[in-house]
């Protein structure tokens, strides 16, 4: 699991704050190679694709993608990132 992390992951995840895949065929293309590279654990034979990521201990990529849109909103928000606020978002106070 670690090489996967290490070197399969990074080329999944590297620009989803900025491209998302928004359909279900690209999200369950995407989520495919990490359900494919934990079935192939002995450890994991037989178990549903849920049950394998808790026993590897690692999150699904779209669970993933969700948490780094959120972070990359709020760095947006609290002014982390330059850009122009009003272009992306209505802000209420």
């Amino acid at each position: 699991m670690r090489a996967f992390v290490t070197y399969v992951r990074p080329l999944l995840e590297y620009p989803s704050c900025v491209w998302s895949p928004y359909s279900i065929g690209q999200v369950t293309k995407i989520e495919a190679v990490q359900r494919r590279f934990t079935k192939r654990f002995l450890c994991c034979s037989g178990l549903q694709y849920s049950e394998r990521l808790t026993r590897v201990g690692v999150d699904s990529l779209e669970l993933r993608r969700l948490r780094f849109d959120l972070i990359f909103v709020c760095k947006i928000l609290f002014g982390m990132i330059e850009t122009d606020v009003s272009a992306l978002f209505v802000v209420q106070m």
